[in-house]
């Protein structure tokens, strides 16, 4: 009955708004309601979940969003991320802008969150994609495929580091197989991407001609200026990433180490962007940080994407706390699937209830008891069980992962065509990752 009330529940969501044209906030909190009530769910759970998955999504990410669109508006309205475009097209060629996406995507989320990655680097990937003339769908796609390989696969993302220490699996080589795994998987999703741009084309910009274009990057300032509100913030994250990984925890209270985790937390690392961003106009005035003017501008079209995100939270948490999870376990606990198991159990996981992380940590915890009865014994055995359960936690991502509404609202993509071109790409890309991890076993 839960499985299916959260199949009416994703049903609704779509008709909403591919079909009436509801906006996705009403349409979300319709579907959470509806799931709740019918479910079974207590009032007070009820209104508590609403409460702590609104306030809970927009408290991890609420304010990286905002500083994110501010850069963006700033790299876009000096002409920077038109410079920066040029160059790199320069350097990689028109051609290849889906590999470009791909690769850079895929480095930057392994020690930053996905959609704080995409968030960072879509002003450079829309410039990119209005450059060499190619669709939005595909490069957003690729950019957010890339990001979310390295996110389940590769530690020290949270997620799979948590499931690599629940397990007792040996972190090194997960990261070894992770990223073997992850990289072949790449190749997969940039494919994908490619065959997605080549059939849905939507403009990145449509607003912007060729020759505001290049009006635009004759009066931008240089590329290396152009690069450092989007380098910096980066480079603070996975400071903060690699000291806390390498360091032991009374290395980690010692005042360096602590101002340097203080300022590589990426709400503090995308303000220090935001102010390096404010430099990039060739005559500042003030009133490019009115209501009226850049900044203005920017914080009104990131409402709308924070308030989707946050109605997205309170679906995930809704469904988090009605037991889906513990209802799937029950479900599949007694098959008899190898290492099938651990990935279709994560998998059904992560798509009930939208957290990749959650999914891994929850799934690592159901299989740590059962590694020894299933024959997962060597350390390698236990690695490839992390890597496919985070093969799972990749598939698939929709209407209740914030993921889905950071890349479809910040790239211009309604909702139909996000189920198309992102979910379908989430299970293309996990279901791949899932066999190379089969095949893997079956050498090992």
């Amino acid at each position: 009955m839960t499985i299916l009330l959260l199949l009416v529940s994703v049903g609704i969501i779509i008709l909403l708004t591919a079909k009436l044209k509801v906006h996705p906030l009403l349409a979300l909190l319709c579907a959470s309601l509806f799931f709740a009530l019918f479910s079974g769910m207590p009032f007070a759970v009820i209104i508590q979940s609403v409460n702590d998955g609104f306030g809970t999504t927009l408290g991890k990410i609420g304010l990286v969003i905002v500083f994110g669109v501010i850069i963006g508006a700033f790299l876009e309205h000096s002409g920077g991320a038109y410079k920066l475009a040029e160059v790199v097209l320069r350097l990689i060629g028109r051609k290849k802008v889906y590999e470009s996406m791909g690769i850079v995507g895929f480095i930057v989320s392994i020690p930053v969150f996905a959609d704080s990655g995409f968030i960072i680097l879509s002003p450079l990937n829309k410039s990119l994609t209005k450059q060499a003339g190619l669709s939005i769908a595909g490069t957003a796609t690729v950019l957010m495929l890339g990001l979310m390989i390295t996110h389940v696969l590769v530690p020290p993302t949270p997620g799979p580091i948590a499931a690599a220490g629940i397990l007792k699996a040996d972190v090194g080589l997960v990261m070894l197989l992770g990223l073997i795994i992850g990289i072949l998987t790449l190749i997969v999703a940039v494919l994908y991407a490619k065959w997605v741009g080549a059939r849905v084309f939507i403009d990145p910009n449509p607003n912007l001609s060729e020759d505001e274009i290049r009006q635009k990057i004759s009066t931008a300032p240089g590329a290396l200026k152009s690069f450092l509100p989007i380098l910096v913030p980066i480079l603070l994250i996975v400071g903060k990433s690699i000291l806390e990984f390498t360091l032991s925890p009374e290395e980690l209270e010692t005042g360096w180490a602590r101002a340097l985790s203080f300022i590589g937390t990426p709400v503090i690392a995308l303000m220090a962007g935001m102010l390096l961003a404010f430099l990039l106009p060739r005559k500042f005035d003030r009133e490019i940080l009115s209501t009226t003017g850049w900044v203005g501008r920017a914080l009104a079209d990131a409402s709308n994407i924070l308030l989707i995100t946050g109605a997205g939270g309170i679906f995930g948490t809704i469904l988090q706390n009605s037991g889906i999870a513990t209802a799937l376990t029950d479900m599949m606990s007694g098959a008899n699937l190898g290492i099938w198991l651990p990935f279709i159990l994560c998998a059904a996981i992560k798509t009930a209830q939208g957290s990749s992380t959650v999914a891994l940590i929850t799934t690592a915890s159901i299989m740590a008891p059962l590694l020894s009865s299933l024959g997962f014994d060597s350390e390698i055995q236990k690695a490839l069980v992390v890597l496919a359960i985070g093969a799972g936690a990749a598939v698939v991502s929709h209407a209740n992962d914030s993921g889905f509404w950071v890349m479809t609202q910040l790239s211009g993509i309604d909702v139909k065509t996000g189920y198309r071109v992102y979910t379908t790409g989430t299970f293309v890309v996990g279901s791949t990752a899932a066999i190379i991890v089969y095949i893997a076993s079956l050498i090992v």
